[in-house]
């Protein structure tokens, strides 16, 4: 039989109750910092040792490549130069070969000039040898610059000097040249000097221009 009387004694058991202390982070930081994985290793030094060493390679490389690059560059530079001057010095040379004939007929005309009765002799000699000169010049692709009466004026290739009254040539088109000129290989050497027409002469009348 249970004694009703004696009171239920609670105060025998205890209830645990949980620690509800805040923890301190940086506590728990400076726990943590004590994991080893997080501790530079001796793998770790070596592979950046390994790649400090693999750029410094790479670097040796470049500079080398650099410097060999420069080197070609002025070798090409001084064979180039070279060959200017070479090309500079022997650019006449078939040139010459061409007029060597020319200078050897000169020479005949003027022995047979000096004992020529008839000048006319003499005249077809000189032209002989003009025109084998001329045919030189060709060959090296000297081309001569002499416009008609009357063709347009080209500033790029004509030089007008003057201009003149014309009855038969419009204004402004080429009168008369007196010098020839000349380009090599479509290059100009001389323009053309011309004389230019400035139209009818004042007071003339329309017959006159007829």
């Amino acid at each position: 039989m249970t004694d009703a009387s004696k009171p239920n004694d609670s105060s025998s058991t205890e209830t645990e109750i949980p620690n509800t202390e805040p923890v301190d982070a940086a506590g728990a930081a400076s726990s943590g910092s004590d994991n080893p994985a997080s501790e530079p290793t001796a793998a770790d030094s070596s592979a950046t040792s390994g790649e400090i060493e693999k750029l410094r390679a790479e670097r040796e490389e470049l500079y080398t490549r650099y410097l060999r690059a420069v080197a070609d560059l002025d070798n090409y530079r001084r064979r180039v130069q070279r060959e200017k001057d070479e090309l500079r010095q022997f650019a006449v040379r078939d040139l010459v070969e061409s007029l060597l004939p020319v200078v050897e007929n000169l020479g005949l005309a003027v022995a047979s000039a000096r004992t020529a009765t008839d000048p006319q002799v003499i005249v077809t000699g000189v032209s002989m040898v003009l025109e084998q000169f001329r045919t030189a010049l060709d060959g090296v692709g000297l081309v001569a610059v002499d416009p008609q009466p009357g063709a347009e004026f080209d500033p790029h290739q004509h030089e007008s000097i003057a201009h003149a009254p014309s009855d038969a040539v419009a204004a402004e088109k080429i009168l008369q040249v007196t010098r020839v000129g000349y380009s090599l290989k479509g290059r100009l050497l001389r323009p053309a000097s011309v004389v230019l027409s400035s139209g009818p002469a004042a007071g003339a009348t329309p017959d006159s221009r007829a």
